[in-house]
């Protein structure tokens, strides 16, 4: 069993955005030359996430980060936390810190429209991913 493990900076531009990462994260996977396993994509921040969606249609992000923020508003009364990302915390947490993705032959398995992405809910910032692979 084999384990690479590399972290890609990530510097975002808004609030709130969706980065597509697809490509970053088959590059480290090529790069590693495990063939079969899995590959572990994870964010260390508490007011960002890591998804798996739709990235042929760009309406599909602005859909996504619609919904959250009518699911979740920026300002909204009730709110304690001091800082004032409340509601990137939130979001943070209903979509998550980290996906797995199988690895087959060299290649990640996703759906033909299925993209990796990272999402900021309180930017712009630098960030960061940590790509993990394991297998053989």
């Amino acid at each position: 069993m084999k384990v690479v493990q590399q972290t890609i900076g990530i510097s975002t531009r808004r609030r709130c955005e969706m980065a597509d990462i697809t490509e970053q994260v088959a590059g480290i996977v090529e790069e590693s030359g495990i063939q079969n396993g899995q590959v572990t994509v994870y964010t260390p921040h508490t007011t960002a996430g890591i998804t798996i969606n739709e990235n042929a249609d760009l309406d599909v992000v602005h859909d996504i980060l619609l919904t959250l923020e009518a699911l979740v508003p920026a300002h909204r009364a009730g709110y304690q936390h001091s800082e004032g990302n409340s509601d990137a915390h939130v979001k943070s947490s209903l979509v998550g810190c980290s996906e797995r993705i199988l690895l087959e032959k060299g290649r990640l398995v996703l759906g033909t429209w299925q993209g990796i992405y990272f999402c900021e809910f309180d930017g712009p910032r630098s960030r960061k991913v940590i790509v993990q692979v394991l297998g053989e």
